[in-house]
């Protein structure tokens, strides 16, 4: 084997290894930081309103935080006019191990 092709192996090996995460689908709904609760669930989420009026769930841990568009059974957008375009409502640091500067 030439060493062209030995080189070329060992980078589509090195490549390819970063593929194989941990064999399956990881649980989105745990943080895997070093600090805070290992949950999500156990933190408060809050309302952010897009420009255009639609809810999104947000969760701040102190560390990192969380935004997914609320969506109604159906899969549609809820647009609930809890709050006005870009405005955050809610409890949505609550239970945060880190506090963040103001």
């Amino acid at each position: 084997m030439t060493i062209t092709k030995t080189i070329a192996l060992i980078t589509a090996a090195a490549a390819l290894s970063g593929c194989v995460g941990g064999g399956g689908v990881r649980d989105k709904t745990v943080d895997r930081q070093i600090i805070g609760r290992s949950s999500l669930q156990e933190l408060s989420p809050g309302i952010w309103v897009d420009p255009r009026g639609c809810d999104h769930w947000l969760i701040d841990d102190g560390v990192e935080g969380y935004l997914s568009q609320r969506l109604s059974p159906e899969g549609k957008p809820v647009c609930s006019g809890a709050a006005p375009p870009e405005y955050v409502t809610g409890p949505f640091r609550g239970g945060q191990d880190i506090n963040d500067p103001i």
